[in-house]
């Protein structure tokens, strides 16, 4: 029979095999009314690697945890600790910049 993991758990191993710095992940895990949180520390040079480009790994973590918590009818959600003064988001480079033409310049471009 397979191995049943809590949602801490399952948050634990799945974080501790993405990042550089494993020993330095944490969780804590709180219930109230509104169902189960888990907060989760890691160290702040890991961030990058459990938000993800776009957030897209940290959405992902939180569609399993979700699952998890289905199973085992609760409703999860996971926290990531950001510490104070740490970097927070990082500006997007994909942005229009002087040099280059937006959409407005395009259209008055137009004959």
């Amino acid at each position: 029979m397979a191995e049943r993991f809590s949602d801490q758990e399952f948050v634990e191993s799945v974080v501790k095999a993405i990042v550089n710095h494993p020993s330095d992940v944490r969780t804590e895990r709180t219930v109230d009314e509104r169902g189960v949180l888990i907060t989760l520390h890691i160290n702040p040079e890991d961030m990058g690697y459990v938000i993800g480009r776009e957030g897209q790994t940290a959405r992902a973590l939180r569609t399993l945890l979700r699952i998890v918590g289905a199973k085992n009818n609760a409703r999860v959600n996971l926290k990531i600790y950001e510490p104070e003064g740490s970097r927070g988001p990082r500006p997007r480079t994909d942005r229009p910049t002087s040099d280059r033409p937006t959409a407005d310049d395009l259209d008055a471009v137009k004959l």
